[in-house]
Formats: C-alpha cells, structure tokens, sequence
C-alpha cells in the first residue's frame, strides 16, 4: 500500500505522511487501527499524546506499535514519534497512525489562543466637545496574531469628561483629559483622549470638489474654526467607494460621492466625480514553450536564454528564446530531485543558482552552475552542508545567496565569492518557541516554522515567513547594524491566517516584492492534502497584501488585490505594473501606479488577463499560472500545468467618441 501526504506546493515535506514507502509490515495486517483519544479539542499552543491499536477481524489487539504519526495540515500541527502533537494554529487537524501497512485517524478541534493584549490607535489630537471619534482596538494573540472574532467592552473611566459609546465612539463632555479602557477575554487596554474648550464655530474641507478615476486616492482635510484642535470623523455617501478615519478616499465604482466630516455639532461636505479608470487591453501571445511530459516551475530570463525548472523530472530545461515566436529547447540538467524549486542568476549572468527538495539520499540543498556559456550550464558546486533538508527559494545579492532552509525554517547566508567552494556566512530565524522532532527516517525538523520566500534590496531582505508573515532583516543597510553575517530584525508584520481562510488549509505568507514604498505580500493557500503527482485540479485560495513601508519599522497593509476564489503565487512589479501568476487564475497585469489603498482588484485596476490553460497540458486546460518576469519588452508567464507564455502588452489606445447624430 504506498498513500502520499503532499505538502503546500512545492514546499518540501516536513513531517512524515502517509505517503512515505513504509518497509514491508513486520507483522500481520490489522483490519483496523484505533487512534485514542478518537476526538479531542485542543487549544493552539498546546499539545496532546495519543496512543494507537491495531485491531485484527477477530476483534483482539494485534502486537504491533506504530511505525509513523502525522498531523495535517502540515502548518497547523506536528506529530512527533511518540504520538505527541503539538497544535500551533486554530483549525481542524488530523492525526494518523500508521501500524503495518493500516492507518488509523483522529479529529482534533484546535480552539484559537485567547487574547493576551490589546492595542488602541487612539487620536493625537485634542478633540472638542460632541461627538467625537471612533477609537479602534486591535486584539493580540500570544502567537502574536490580530484576532477579530472578539467583542469589546468600552469604558470611560472619565464619564465627566468623555464618554464612549459600545462602538468605541468617543464624546467629548466637558474640557480635560480622559482615559478610555477597552477589555475583551480578560485582556484590556486604556488610551487618552483630550477634550478641548473651544466649541467649533466653523468647518471646511478641502479639496471642495474634484474628479478623479476608481482607485485613484484623493486625501481630504479639514480646517476647524473656533475650537484650537478638533476631532474631525468622515463619512461618504452611497456604495462603491470609501474614506477612512484620517480623510482619505477611494472609489471602486464610477459615479458622484458626497464626503461629509463632522466634528462637534458641525459638518461641512465635498463632492468626487469618479470615472472609470479604463487601462484594460488584450495580451498578445508572441511565443510558447509548452511543457506536456512535465510540470513546469519556476524561469529566470537572461538574454536570450530561459531556464525552467521542473516538478517530479528532475531537470533544469535551457530555452533559447532569441526568437521569442518559436523558442528552442537547447539542453537540460538533471539533478537528483523531485523538485527544483526555484532557479536565478547574478546580475551578470555568469553564476546561477537552483533549489532542490525531494532528493533520493536526502542530501538536498542548492547547486551552483556556471552559465557563462548560457546555453549549456554546468554545475560548479553543491552546497548542502546544513540545508540537506531542502530548500524552497534563493535570493542572490552580489555574491551571497539568501536561502531558505526547510528542516529549521530559517534563512540560510550562502557566499559564494569562490563558486567552487561555498559556505554558509550567517543564517536567522524568528525568536519564538520551536520544538525540533525526528522522522522515522532519522531526519530532524522544527515543526511550525517555515520559510517560503525572501527579496533583499539595498541591504534589506523582505521575507514571507509563512504564518510569521512578512519579516524585513537589515542585512547591510545600517539601519539596524545588520550584514549578511549578522542579519537584525527591523520589523514584522503578522496576518490571521484561520480568519482570512477558514480551518483546512495551508495558508501563510509566500511571496514577496518590494517597489517603491510598498512590499507586496502573495499568502500561498492549498488544501490540506493533495497529491502533486496528480493530473486532478487542485483548488487553492490567496490574496496579494499591499504593505506601506514608508516608516519600515511600522509597516501596514494598506490595500489587497484579490481574485475571488482563486490563488495568488509569484510576482513581479516594474514600472507601476504588477505581473504575476495568479495559479488558477492565469495570468494577470495590475495597474499599481500612485498611493495604493482598498481593493485594486475591483477598483478596474486590472490592466490585462490569460488564460493559461492548454488542452495538451499536464492537467489538460486548467491554467496554474505560477509567475511572470518582464524581459526585452514582452512578459514571459510560466505556467505549471502548460509551460512558458511569451506575450506582449500592447499600448492603450484611447477611445474616440463616435458621432451618432448624422
């Protein structure tokens, strides 16, 4: 019997499923094997230790032990081989046992952690008196995580000065300083609030009027008269645009919006025209490189060359794209791997470096090929020292490569000045609680900790740390005395994962992309289980989180691009354009020009889409766009199911009225 437990795509298994290929039984095969406790409730954080029993047709137990415990998913348990499984996010996890070739399960409820502090944004400025502002709470886990499934207790501990209301608006009652407290499970947090004793007289808004396109963000203030500082709240009429406590707008929807602030007993109101934004135009599909006997990952362009890596083949595949309407497979390399991950090169193209995960004798790591002759790449060096658990994705910086390591979830600092012979520098990893478990097959792995994707730009490296959610290292630029010797923590910025998706998925931050004052986070959301090998469609979820960096140790999602019911994967932003693979989805371009805030998805951001699906493709016309890179004027998508796409953006016409009046 050979079942398979694959983990979120392309991530290197780290627990042991039921898909490893047991040794032959030692002894008879049990009709059934009972897990103990059958049901359990637990708490993220926790752990609990289950015993398992073969049962033979007779009913009596057989003498067998388990050869194997699992927890799935993956990312929100661990088992170790004692049948203890530590649980580290909400959800609903299975727990197996494997005795002589059965498997038995259990069901374990995991229960989120309960809030151990609250943060409250709480204005700077003195309000007056009336209705105020809405003061806004910020639910902390121990994880660290926001939890929104909570409901507040708002108090004024000063009701002759302020009072608030159940929905966190504050009233100013009389001049002075109040404290405001808001408590939910035990936890609570206080802000100040100043009442001023100037009474308003007089409110104004600027801009009074304007016009602009959906999605362009236009950022209202108020000037107050009589009292010397006021609360200002805004509002907005109708549907299909919105305006946040600090005045600033975006629409989604063409049409005519009344904004209104009030502050005190007063109110003054402006009006936006929104047009549509009209940036949609067809790709053009030049070229294709379509990949039928094999599924294809990731591509780096470089000249004229493409190279693919691959799923289950075991090869690097060199394209030469010179003639990008009919590109030529020109060599491969093969390596001894499941997965080649993901693949890059310097910026002079001489030295490339490529990820490997699922090799035969477990010795993983990276490999290193000299491309100076860029059709036909050699390898000049392995590197697998301390990451022979495999790696996922590498970053190349000048002559370091930032990897991930799969076993301890941590970054990994490869030199590589000598390409023959690399050595780890530095390596890094979030301070929290770990626990390190051993396989059956002996291997050592930190369960609940994962590394998926990392970006280093002038001496910050932005990594997506999976539930860990977006981490930037200073790795040379000074700001925190960090090198890639010694990488230092500058910020985090965590998401809830279970609330953003539900129970039953492997979700967490996957990609990353810094441009300009943003870093787009790509969450990665698969299935629990789900067999890679497979040519079935594999249902997967994922948003893009726009993040503003402007102050990069306080960094905060200020805007999402979201496809309903599809997965987001790799991206790549150039010249105010987002490319990127959006799995089923297909392909996709994004006007991401100006401040970013809401929805660009449905604020008609979206400037071009392809379907990448192909009839003669591994799982026939099913598009699983995996990325996209820009290159000489044309995008190349890959897409794991069919292959490259090489297409063309062409320029928006502008359209002319036509006179129907003759």
């Amino acid at each position: 019997m050979r079942a398979r437990l694959v983990s979120i795509a392309l991530l290197a298994s780290v627990v042991v499923a039921l898909g490893a290929q047991e040794k032959p039984p030692s002894g008879p095969a049990p009709q059934r094997v009972d897990v103990t406790p059958m049901t359990a409730e637990a708490i993220a954080g926790s752990a609990l230790s289950f015993t398992a029993a073969g049962i033979d047709q007779a009913g009596t137990r057989i003498d067998a032990k388990p050869s194997a415990w699992f927890a799935a998913p993956f990312d929100s348990a661990v088992a170790d081989q004692q049948g203890t499984v530590t649980f580290y996010k909400p959800g609903v996890v299975t727990v197996g046992a494997l005795i002589n070739g059965k498997v038995g399960f259990a069901k374990v409820t995991v229960r989120r952690q309960p809030v151990v502090r609250i943060e409250i944004d709480a204005p700077k400025t003195t309000m007056s008196i009336g209705p105020g502002v809405a003061l806004r709470a910020i639910a902390i886990a121990p994880s660290g995580e926001p939890v929104s499934d909570v409901e507040y207790v708002w108090r004024s501990e000063s009701p002759g000065i302020a009072s608030v209301d159940a929905a966190g608006l504050v009233t100013g009652v009389a001049p002075g300083t109040a404290t405001i407290r808001a408590s939910t499970e035990g936890a609570s947090a206080t802000a100040t609030v100043r009442i001023g004793s100037g009474r308003v007289q007089r409110l104004s808004v600027q801009p009074p009027a304007t016009s602009v396109r959906t999605g362009d963000v236009v950022r209202f203030s108020a000037a107050v008269t009589g009292a010397q500082e006021a609360g200002v709240r805004w509002s907005i009429s109708g549907e299909g645009a919105s305006i946040d406590a600090d005045g600033v707008f975006v629409a989604e929807q063409p049409g005519s919006y009344l904004i209104t602030a009030i502050s005190a007993d007063r109110a003054a109101v402006a009006t936006v025209v929104v047009k549509p934004r009209n940036v949609q135009r067809a790709l053009e599909v030049v070229g294709r490189a379509p990949a039928e006997e094999f599924q294809t990952l990731e591509q780096w362009i470089v000249g004229n060359y493409a190279y693919v890596t691959s799923a289950m083949a075991g090869r690097l595949w060199v394209y030469d794209i010179s003639n990008p309407a009919a590109p030529l497979k020109v060599d491969s390399v093969a390596f001894d791997a499941r997965i080649l991950n993901d693949v890059s090169t310097t910026a002079d193209g001489k030295v490339a470096v490529i990820t490997r995960e699922g090799a035969s004798n477990r010795k993983n790591g990276i490999a290193f090929l000299d491309t100076s002759d860029p059709a036909h790449p050699r390898v000049a060096s392995e590197y697998t020292a301390t990451v022979s658990g495999g790696v996922h994705s590498a970053f190349i910086d000048g002559r370091f490569a930032y990897i991930t390591d799969d076993a301890t979830g941590s970054l990994r600092v490869i030199d590589f000045h000598d390409v023959t012979s690399p050595r780890e520098v530095g390596r890094w990893a979030p301070d929290r609680q770990t626990q390190t478990f051993r396989s059956p097959e002996g291997d050592e792995f930190v369960g609940g900790l994962m590394l998926h994707d990392v970006q280093v730009r002038d001496g910050l490296l932005y990594a997506g740390w999976w539930r860990d959610g977006l981490i930037v290292l200073d790795v040379g630029n000074g700001i925190k005395g960090g090198s890639p010797q010694k990488p230092v923590l500058v910020s985090q910025l965590r998401f809830n994962y279970h609330e953003l998706y539900g129970p039953g998925w492997l979700a967490g931050a996957h990609a990353v992309f810094r441009y300009n004052n943003y870093v787009f986070v790509g969450d990665e959301v698969f299935p629990a289980q789900f067999d890679l090998s497979s040519r079935d469609r594999i249902p997967v979820q994922g948003i893009v989180h726009v993040v503003d960096v402007t102050d990069i140790e306080r960094p905060r999602r200020v805007a999402t691009y979201d496809i309903p019911e599809a997965g987001a994967h790799n991206i790549w932003v150039e010249d105010d354009v987002m490319y990127m693979g959006y799995y089923n989805a297909g392909a996709r371009v994004v006007d991401v020009s100006g401040e970013l805030r809401g929805n660009l998805y449905r604020q008609g951001r979206e400037i071009a889409r392809l379907w990448t699906g192909d009839p003669k493709g591994w799982r026939p016309n099913l598009p699983f766009c995996w990325g996209a890179q820009p290159h000489k004027g044309l995008i190349y998508f890959n897409d794991i199911n069919s292959g490259i796409w090489i297409t063309k953006l062409p320029q928006l016409k502008k359209l002319t009225p036509t006179n129907t009046s003759q």
